[in-house]
């Protein structure tokens, strides 16, 4: 399916936010993806598998995660300065601002002629937490969450008892966790408190361990696993079919 991309600038609570959107060229409407960016924002991995997505028969849209501390438009790079600055951008956004975000992502989509049907998300890294923690809204109906960093841990700032892993119990769509058993960030402990807390609380989840470090979908630098990341995105496809109908 042949694409198209362009950039819109949404207002939120904390200021503009840019995002870039890519979408199939048919006039039809599609159901929404809001992909979430790992911390170096909309890269060009980021960029290509927002275009993947697109070819598979959806409108995907790209927010700035770090709007409100960076230049419109700013890129990190994947170097040693651009890690230390998005990690310390990480951990000075708070997750109240994200839900803001992602509430204004809502509302700008359902404007949209070319949106149609139930929103989904999904994300890489912080990002996978970005789409865990956008299943809260009642407008997100399902998400798809790869190599999610920062919920086992609680290391996200937000107001007390409103981190994502205590506030998963309110989350009434489906998740997709999935998560690579060779991943630092995200060790077998902090895997298995998510999983014991998703079990507890009865959420509607699929799980999902495979040999793989982080960012094994970035395919930019020595992480990248093709194989693998083919497999995530045909999984996505038939998760996002199924649920946002």
């Amino acid at each position: 399916m042949l694409t198209q991309s362009h950039s819109e600038t949404i207002k939120t609570e904390t200021g503009d936010m840019q995002v870039q959107v890519w979408r199939p060229q048919s006039g039809e409407a599609f159901p929404t993806i809001i992909f979430y960016s790992e911390i170096f924002q909309i890269t060009e991995p980021i960029s290509r598998s927002a275009r993947i997505l697109a070819g598979l028969g959806f409108v995907v849209v790209v927010p700035e995660v770090f709007h409100e501390l960076n230049p419109v438009g700013a890129i990190l790079a994947y170097d040693d300065a651009g890690k230390d600055k998005g990690n310390s951008d990480k951990a000075t956004k708070n997750l109240e601002a994200h839900d803001s975000d992602t509430q204004a992502l809502v509302r700008w989509n359902k404007q949209q002629a070319f949106s149609r049907g139930p929103i989904g998300a999904m994300g890489v890294c912080i990002g996978g937490h970005l789409a865990f923690r956008a299943a809260l809204n009642p407008e997100v109906k399902s998400a798809f969450c790869l190599y999610a960093t920062d919920i086992h841990s609680n290391s996200l700032p937000c107001e007390p008892a409103n981190d994502s892993l205590s506030r998963a119990k309110d989350i009434k769509g489906e998740l997709f966790m999935v998560f690579g058993k060779q991943d630092p960030h995200v060790p077998e402990e902090g895997r298995l408190s998510i999983y014991k807390y998703l079990q507890k609380e009865a959420v509607n989840y699929n799980w999902l361990e495979v040999n793989a470090v982080h960012a094994f979908m970035r395919d930019e630098g020595d992480r990248y696993d093709s194989a693998l990341a083919l497999e995530m995105y045909i999984k996505a496809q038939a998760f996002f079919q199924r649920t946002l109908v």
